[in-house]
């Protein structure tokens, strides 16, 4: 090509479109690497260490999600609504009040257990997420409506109200985050011990 011939017409567009799929490779490579993260060991892991496992640098994931409240919003749906949300769904369907609190309590627990990301979010380690913050509000409306049905057939001691099971849910959550993680059989045991001590009959009613 001489020295003074110009440029091809489709050469600038081309450099574009170039520019445009390395940047989606580049979002899927920080979402992908954010998931793993975030799933196992929560949503406050460093950003260097999802830049690195990403293969960008970490200016890219702020050049790409605005920093660490928009890579969670990426990504939360994946991390923790979908599974907490089905949670919530799956109690709704079982029809015995008594099942229906069991099941609930241990799946919830047991997502606790699992995903350090979900008590990031129950004790709502970022508020300027409005995404985060919708899946709490979720989340309690579903304690409301689960603890009021329940005790309305009588299957849960009087006294339990819902802001108890949030108590609960939320020692739970700053012992996870905060504490040595537990063997998991003594972590179900202590949910078997929770249920039976929330439980009407274990105050003697019926």
């Amino acid at each position: 090509m001489r020295a003074d011939a110009e440029p091809r017409a489709d050469a600038e567009p081309r450099a574009e479109a170039r520019l445009r799929a390395d940047a989606r490779r580049n979002s899927e490579q920080i979402r992908s690497a954010a998931i793993g993260a975030f799933q196992g060991r929560g949503l406050t892991v460093p950003l260097e260490e999802v830049a690195k496992a990403a293969g960008v640098s970490k200016a890219t994931i702020f050049n790409r999600f605005g920093g660490r409240i928009g890579l969670i919003e990426a990504v939360i749906e994946e991390v923790v609504a979908a599974e907490l949300f089905a949670v919530i769904d799956r109690a709704r369907t079982i029809g015995d009040s008594g099942e229906r609190i069991a099941y609930y309590l241990t799946a919830l627990r047991d997502l606790q257990y699992r995903q350090p990301a979900v008590n990031d979010v129950l004790l709502q380690t970022y508020p300027d997420s409005r995404q985060l913050m919708e899946i709490c509000r979720v989340g309690s409306d579903a304690n409301e409506e689960i603890i009021a049905t329940a005790r309305t057939c009588g299957v849960l001691r009087p006294e339990f109200t819902a802001d108890d099971l949030h108590a609960l849910v939320i020692d739970t959550a700053l012992a996870l985050k905060h504490g040595e993680l537990p063997p998991r059989d003594a972590y179900d045991r202590r949910t078997t011990y929770l249920l039976d001590g929330i439980r009407a009959s274990a105050s003697g009613r019926p």
